[in-house]
């Protein structure tokens, strides 16, 4: 999810950079995962430029990237604050609160949980089209308990309307609810779907191969959909995929295999925990 928002704000900055060199730095400082430079660079924009909404909200996502959770609310309710009418802005803050409540202890999360769908909703009602809004929406539904406004029955009501506006998209959206209900059969068959309408589909085959890692079905095919993602120039580096290749990789009995596949995940992202547990166990045994 995270590299999906900030791959939205390269996209928003370099759609701009003849007309702004500032934007063309933070645009290629994004692109080369340089974050702590584009803070700084942003933070000196912020304060000379404290109305200029578009700074605050890639200030938002170069601390997101970063896990300042704390800083990332607040550059991004800068933004909406700013510019209360903007949709993607609404949906950022809603992932900035969304992550923020992973950080906190027990009450504030339940807080941060119910910011986190109030900006959630309010991003599908400026812009009801918008199937990023509406899947994230959908996705904290599945998660999140009925105290904090979630439930199993209101995602299914956001894959319904998912499907209305995209059918690969609701397919998609109806195998993730069905992976998570542990209706695997069908989640895969959903995924299958996509793949033959649009083959090479990248969210199909990552889903795919997801499903493959986790429950050791269609193990070989899995590893296909995994790799084929890895060739993509923009996911060469991408760790959740090389992780979910050494997960199957090791339930094939390729330990070497997977040991190099999570030291791949590695050279996208230095912390990311999972590669690192999975190579923390497989050298201590």
């Amino acid at each position: 999810m995270l590299r999906h928002l900030l791959l939205l704000t390269l996209t928003a900055l370099a759609g701009h950079a003849a007309a702004s060199t500032l934007r063309e730095q933070v645009a290629e400082l994004f692109k080369q995962r340089q974050w702590s430079e584009a803070r700084t660079l942003l933070e000196g924009v912020t304060a000379k430029e404290p109305a200029d909404a578009e700074a605050w909200q890639a200030l938002g996502q170069a601390h997101l990237a970063l896990q300042n959770a704390d800083a990332a609310v607040a550059a991004h309710e800068k933004a909406v604050e700013l510019l209360p009418d903007n949709a993607i802005y609404r949906l950022q803050l809603g992932h900035a609160y969304g992550f923020a409540a992973t950080k906190a202890g027990l009450f504030a999360k339940m807080g941060f949980a119910k910011k986190c769908k109030a900006a959630y909703d309010r991003a599908v009602e400026l812009d009801p089209a918008n199937l990023n809004a509406r899947w994230s929406l959908m996705e904290f539904c599945r998660q999140a308990p009925g105290i904090v406004g979630g439930g199993i029955e209101l995602a299914y009501a956001e894959a319904a309307e998912i499907k209305k506006l995209d059918a690969r998209r609701g397919r998609a959206a109806y195998a993730s609810l069905y992976s998570h209900e542990k209706k695997f059969a069908e989640a895969i068959a959903l995924y299958d779907e996509v793949l033959r309408e649009t083959p090479g589909d990248p969210d199909a085959l990552y889903h795919f191969g997801r499903l493959a890692a986790q429950t050791g079905l269609h193990l070989d095919r899995g590893l296909t959909a995994l790799r084929e993602i890895v060739t993509q120039p923009d996911r060469k580096n991408d760790a959740r995929v090389h992780t979910f290749i050494g997960d199957i990789l090791l339930k094939k009995g390729d330990k070497p295999g997977a040991i190099s596949a999570y030291e791949s995940a590695l050279v996208g992202d230095p912390r990311f925990t999972r590669a690192l547990e999975a190579l923390r166990k497989l050298r201590e045994g």
